[in-house]
């Protein structure tokens, strides 16, 4: 069933959990995902990047997630995964997606914040919930380009943001880096805590995927009530494609043996992604 981001992660963050959040593209991700979700009854947010929603990439995941949604009894966000501008936003809302995020967070403290609370000026009348971001987590772009220089959350600017945008979830920025890190990040968790006692709303950690599991566990204990992957599972798709000739026969194998190990593997993935979040039977 589709819900927003309200509707799940002021309880996570009350009971000290956190909901994953997977980017996906296509039948072969999201039908594992959710598979594994419901398998382990844990809420979950579904996102799309604007990368992946050019041509009929938005008519085609849209169509997907919309008409699968309702016949999972779990609680699942539709999530537009940093958007930059607000065409893209107006339009994944008129395909139907329940939540957004708009990522102002390259640009000065002040057009951040007039350009979020436009954002959600727009998307709370028509039921959507609305994330943005405060500091900058840099990493790996899609095409391999860095994403600038990290910025931290800076903690004093964290309730002034909140009351002027009115947002509904605030990523931050504490450690992490989107991609594949080349060493293991160390979060600043004592600043997080100093974040979490001020912030009415609950929290978000981007590039949750490789972050060591008792960091994250302990990023979890301390306001983040949602976890972005996406590397992770790549990875895993990676790992079952190169399964795909040791494990399927012949020289005309159906397409669902084709896809078989790849769907196994991200499934695993996503189950181990459930269990770093402590979101089973949450759902």
């Amino acid at each position: 069933m589709l819900v927003t981001l309200n509707e799940i992660l002021p309880a996570a963050r009350a009971n000290r959990y956190a909901v994953p959040a997977f980017d996906c593209t296509e039948d072969v991700m999201i039908r594992p995902i959710l598979d594994a979700c419901e398998e382990m009854r844990s809420p979950v947010v579904l996102m799309a990047l604007g990368h992946d929603l050019t041509g009929r990439g938005m008519d085609y995941i849209s169509s997907i997630i919309r008409g699968v949604a309702p016949k999972y009894d779990i609680p699942i966000v539709f999530h537009l995964d940093h958007a930059t501008d607000f065409d893209s936003i107006e339009r994944a809302v008129t395909y139907g997606f329940t939540s957004v995020m708009y990522d102002g967070s390259k640009l000065p403290f002040d057009e951040n914040v007039a350009n979020t609370a436009r954002v959600v000026r727009f998307a709370h009348p028509r039921g959507v919930s609305v994330e943005a971001e405060l500091g900058h987590v840099a990493g790996k772009e899609l095409d391999g380009s860095t994403a600038g220089e990290t910025l931290l959350t800076e903690p004093e600017e964290v309730a002034r943001f909140v009351a002027e945008t009115n947002v509904d979830a605030l990523a931050v920025s504490i450690g992490t880096a989107h991609g594949v890190y080349v060493s293991a990040p160390q979060l600043h968790i004592g600043r997080l805590k100093e974040i979490n006692e001020i912030s009415p709303v609950p929290l978000v950690l981007h590039g949750g995927s490789g972050t060591p599991k008792d960091q994250v566990r302990q990023a979890i204990r301390n306001g983040i009530a949602k976890v972005n992957l996406y590397a992770d599972v790549r990875i895993a798709m990676l790992a079952g494609v190169r399964e795909v000739p040791a494990r399927v026969g012949g020289i005309d194998p159906l397409p669902d043996q084709l896809f078989r190990p790849v769907k196994e593997s991200i499934r695993q993935a996503v189950i181990g992604k459930i269990d770093l979040c402590m979101s089973d039977r949450r759902g």
